[in-house]
């Protein structure tokens, strides 16, 4: 469809399709999942160098899978590595919860939790970004001014690269931290949750090689909280709760740490402190997400504390439900309204993520002995009552935003569902969904989908870009099987399709599923809301075949 106020390069003569301000991974992935759409992109990141110490130490497997998408794929396994047992422990050394992450292929295909060594995923993720000739990385460069003029975005920035130091796109996007430049200048305000903590963090590297078990541990000592995680490449990382009379600069002296450190067998002499830093955990969200052609994702729009791992994790699905739908509207198949609809589902599920962080949080960092030992009784009680589960990072299925609704405006499931990934095959092809299949909208379904869509519903899927899959049940021979159909060698998805008593999906480039269709006059239907969704435009309500052939016997 055309949309006049839609910035094409070529009309507007703007430098780049999208302009993101940050290279963290955030604004890394996003970056990559448009370039590979073929967009022209420009990075902005004011340091010339990127940041050598881990921050994040975790990730999950939806971030691997994004990852996978933004095309580093073939390097996860060789920079991750297995989480193990994760403990919580009180003062007195007793197991309070306790969990394992086995280092195996979870529900997205990748393991469930792994350890993270954030520079060296920064690193692949930047060695792509250089491999691609429509995406421009401009390090050193400092935005100080930028203007929504309507029909594009002008930036301001000083750096090496830029002559005039300006440079203009047709959307930008703020990917650049807690203290948003961007934010700022799109004058959002920012709602504090109310959660705040300072917490000292020493990163050691050992002289030589230490194994720990459990490999991550969080004390819940009211005398002093303190969390031990691995953080990869031989990297461990104590965090230590600032007390309410201590201040951060007493606590972070040299000496101060090494006596936080010494009865965890830390010295001078058998380990080297890398990073020493007094951070503060903080916990809220930004009120406007897009004024105009601005928008912000991470850690610009919202702020966790760390306890559950998912502060990167969050931000990186903000990058990829916000890649699609730029997509869409760079290509005229979509209004600009439909980027109204990325505010509206990921408010809801970060908020639901923040609070499980801070729930966490303050089973951790429970300062008050009395209230410490209730905690401590409770746990313990109902962990000899229930086997060791596995670890896995909250997750929260979308709650609102572009997903299918009946005809009272409620979200049906399987629509908000994470969609898993299997193992399927077809010909001498055999591997994870997305490397047999490709990214981007996919209908998955057990009937054959050219038999099952109409004229209509399937030239739309084809301008979308849309993957047409039919899955064939566990024991067919992938030789035998047609261009759009796989064999469901992981038996995951027919029995998805079961348990949600749905003939097909249709999945969005983000993995989380917009809709299903329960039976195969749905199918037509489920694609006609999806269209509607996209392009504006109201359904066409189409009669049953009943409803027809009377209408057509009132008329004689």
């Amino acid at each position: 469809m055309s949309n006049p106020t839609v910035c094409s390069r070529s009309e507007r003569d703007t430098d780049a399709d999208v302009v993101i301000v940050g290279c963290g991974p955030v604004g890394l992935v996003l970056a990559l999942l448009l370039a590979h759409r073929g967009w022209e992109v420009a990075v902005l990141e004011r340091y010339a160098e990127q940041y050598p110490f881990p921050r994040v130490v975790t990730i999950d497997g939806e971030t691997a899978r994004n990852f996978a998408a933004a095309g580093i794929g073939d390097q996860l396994h060789d920079l991750g590595e297995p989480m193990g047992v994760y403990e919580f422990r009180n003062a007195d050394g007793r197991t309070l919860l306790s969990f394992d992450a086995p280092y195996r292929p979870g529900h997205q295909g990748w393991p469930k939790a792994a350890v993270m060594h954030q520079p060296s995923y920064e690193a692949a993720l930047r060695a792509h970004a250089e491999t691609l000739p429509n995406l421009r990385m401009l390090y050193g460069h400092t935005v100080d001014h930028l203007e929504d003029r309507g029909e594009h975005v002008e930036v301001r920035a000083t750096g090496p690269a830029l002559e005039d130091g300006r440079i203009t796109g047709c959307w930008l996007v703020g990917c650049d931290g807690a203290n948003s430049f961007v934010r700022e200048r799109m004058g959002s305000g920012f709602t504090d949750f109310g959660f705040s903590q300072d917490w000292l963090l020493c990163d050691v590297v050992f002289n030589e090689p230490r194994e720990f078990h459990p490999t991550d541990v969080q004390i819940c000592d009211p005398a002093r909280p303190t969390t031990i995680v691995a953080s990869g490449r031989g990297h461990r990382r104590w965090e230590f709760m600032l007390l309410p009379a201590e201040s951060a600069e007493e606590l972070s002296a040299v000496e101060a740490m090494w006596r936080l450190l010494e009865p965890h067998g830390v010295t001078p002499e058998n380990a080297t402190l890398t990073r020493n830093i007094v951070y503060t955990f903080d916990a809220g969200m930004t009120e406007g997400w897009r004024r105009g052609r601005l928008l912000l994702a991470g850690d610009s729009a919202h702020l966790m504390p760390p306890f559950a791992g998912q502060g990167m994790c969050s931000g990186v699905r903000d990058a990829a439900g916000l890649a699609w739908r730029l997509d869409l509207v760079l290509r005229e198949v979509a209004a600009e309204r439909l980027l109204d609809t990325y505010p509206a589902e990921r408010a809801k599920q970060v908020r639901r993520t923040t609070d499980a962080s801070i729930e966490m949080g303050k089973l951790v960092s429970e300062l008050d002995p009395v209230a410490a030992a209730r905690r401590d009784e409770y746990l313990i009680a109902a962990r000899s009552e229930q086997d060791q589960p596995e670890a896995a990072p909250p997750s929260f299925p979308l709650e609102d935003g572009f997903l299918r609704r009946n005809i009272g405006r409620a979200i049906v499931k399987p629509a908000g569902e994470l969609m898993p990934q299997g193992q399927v095959a077809r010909g001498e092809q055999r591997g994870l969904f997305d490397d047999v299949i490709g990214n981007g909208f996919a209908l998955i379904t057990s009937l054959d989908p050219q038999e099952a869509l109409d004229d209509e519903g399937r030239a739309f899927l084809e301008d979308l870009g849309a993957h047409l899959v039919r899955v064939l049940p566990f024991g067919s021979g992938p030789k035998h099987a047609r261009a759009h159909e796989v064999v469901d060698v992981g038996d995951v998805y027919l029995p998805y399709l079961t348990a949600f008593n749905q003939v097909a999906v249709l999945v969005r480039p983000d993995f989380y599923v917009f809709g299903g269709a329960r039976d195969r006059a749905d199918v037509p239907r489920l694609v006609r809301e999806l269209r509607s969704q996209i392009t504006g435009a109201p359904i066409q309500r189409r009669p049953a075949a009943g409803a027809a052939s009377r209408s057509r016997n009132q008329q004689r």
